[in-house]
């Protein structure tokens, strides 16, 4: 109760100052703004709403660049975990098919023999399976660098 007493003394006692001295809000001197003056504000606040405008845009443009790359990188991505899938798949029945021969084998030198010819055919597989890995790892990058490319490509024509 006391800080409302006091704040209602101070408005009174701030009003009789300014009454006395004849400061009242209506008698305040008017400035006149020199039309250069206000023709210089006027043209500054024109050029921040240029500005924000195109700052605007660019964030915008930026997003919508971020998402697209998103996106495509995603999509690549899944495109390459399930082509990791299917190797596995495949790898995993290539190593039951090589199991299942071997409990055909009647002698160490048949055994070798069907060892050194599964160890040569799963190289050859697995080298094409990573060269087919790189190719596919390399068109998703190339992909998902395509919009920010095209992106930077833009703005940098539209700054010149």
């Amino acid at each position: 109760m006391d800080e409302i007493t006091t704040s209602a003394t101070k408005a009174k006692t701030a009003k009789n100052m300014t009454d006395s001295f004849g400061l009242s809000k209506n008698a305040m001197p008017q400035l006149e703004v020199p039309a250069e003056f206000r023709q210089m504000i006027d043209k500054g606040v024109a050029q921040a709403r240029d500005a924000y405008a195109k700052a605007k845009a660019a964030g915008e443009e930026a997003a919508d660049l971020l998402k697209t790359t998103y996106a495509t990188a995603a999509k690549g991505a899944t495109g390459y975990n399930l082509k990791l899938i299917e190797i596995a798949r495949a790898n995993a029945g290539a190593a039951f098919d090589y199991a299942h021969e071997l409990l055909g084998v009647k002698s160490p030198s048949e055994f070798i023999a069907l060892s050194t010819a599964q160890m040569r055919k799963q190289f050859d597989i697995a080298f094409a399976q990573n060269k087919e890995l790189f190719a596919l790892a390399q068109q998703v990058a190339t992909e998902a660098a395509e919009p920010i490319k095209t992106g930077v490509s833009k703005a940098l024509n539209r700054a010149i």
